[in-house]
């Protein structure tokens, strides 16, 4: 499917899923910053996601399966949408604020468009354009809380820094699903979500076991060696991040950008800080304000203009 494919509800409640999933994974990473070391949290996180697809998909794993043969396929996605995303995410969340991580993040649709055009030849239309601006205008009214001279005091640190080279992994990841390399992946492994995904993890394993080593043998920040605080809290928090954020909504954006392509799929990644917003508001005991109302509708408004024919 092209970008230009039509939305149908459907596919937008499998879009939906991801954002939601991704706002959840975003608090549990701030909340379990001082709790466990974020590369560790990552590498410790897809563990239990592969453990969990073992029965549905260890053959793939198998020498004979074809996995093997396509190493290096699959070893370039491992590294882009398990290792290098969602471990730079999580150090952004221990050196960022939230308002800064989510305002940065909102700029994957751009780098979206621009991967695809400079990578894959794909033309960049005005209505695309112009519902990436409409859709991050509904992000900053979201994080602005509705009032735009909050804009003044957003400071940016090296955090920042880590979330911009997440979104451009994020951006790569998501094309390579649906313009592989050549010579594809093979039916039977892509074909099958959970041995496609678990092939993924095999990987991603791989170069997250090896940044976790280096966190521990190189400790930051303070020079303090890193420790992990074992309770129920790190373990619910382990659960979460292992089914939500990471098999459930890594299957619904598989499947939503194979209907609608990577660009008109990224738009409803502004859906994750109004959802975050949401989030923190009901664990404040705070309910909605009329500003979210105005950012959910941007948001809409700008993913409905760029998917249109």
């Amino acid at each position: 499917m092209t970008s230009s494919a039509r939305l149908t509800p459907a596919t937008i409640a499998l879009l939906l899923v991801p954002p939601l999933m991704w706002a959840g994974n975003a608090v549990v990473g701030r909340m379990m910053y001082q709790t466990i070391p974020p590369i560790t949290f990552n590498f410790v996180r897809w563990v239990l996601a592969g453990l969990l697809l073992l029965p549905l998909a260890g053959w793939v794993l198998r020498p004979g399966s074809g996995l093997w043969a396509h190493r290096r396929r699959f070893a370039l996605l491992g590294l882009l949408g398990v290792g290098l995303y969602n471990t730079l995410q999580y150090l952004a969340l221990k050196t960022s604020t939230p308002l800064n991580v989510t305002l940065v993040a909102a700029s994957i649709p751009v780098w979206m468009m621009l991967v695809g055009r400079l990578c894959y030849q794909v033309p960049i239309s005005r209505r695309a354009v112009a519902g990436a601006l409409l859709s991050f205008c509904g992000v900053v009214v979201v994080l602005t809380r509705g009032q735009l001279v909050q804009l003044d005091a957003i400071r940016f640190v090296p955090g920042d820094g880590w979330i911009l080279l997440a979104t451009l992994a994020w951006a790569f990841y998501s094309w390579l699903l649906v313009r592989p390399p050549a010579g594809g992946y093979p039916a039977h492994i892509q074909g099958d979500w959970a041995a496609f995904l678990l092939a993924q993890i095999a990987f991603g394993l791989c170069w997250s076991g090896l940044m976790t080593t280096g966190e521990w043998l190189w400790p930051q920040g303070d020079g303090a060696p890193p420790a992990i605080q074992w309770g129920w809290p790190l373990v619910l928090a382990l659960v979460y991040v292992a089914t939500g954020p990471s098999l459930l909504a890594y299957r619904c954006w598989g499947l939503g950008i194979a209907r609608v392509g990577p660009t008109v799929a990224s738009f409803f990644n502004n859906l994750t800080p109004l959802f975050a917003a949401l989030m923190s508001a009901l664990m404040l005991g705070d309910m909605p304000r009329p500003y979210h109302a105005v950012g959910f509708f941007l948001i809409v408004g700008g993913i409905l203009v760029s998917s249109r024919r």
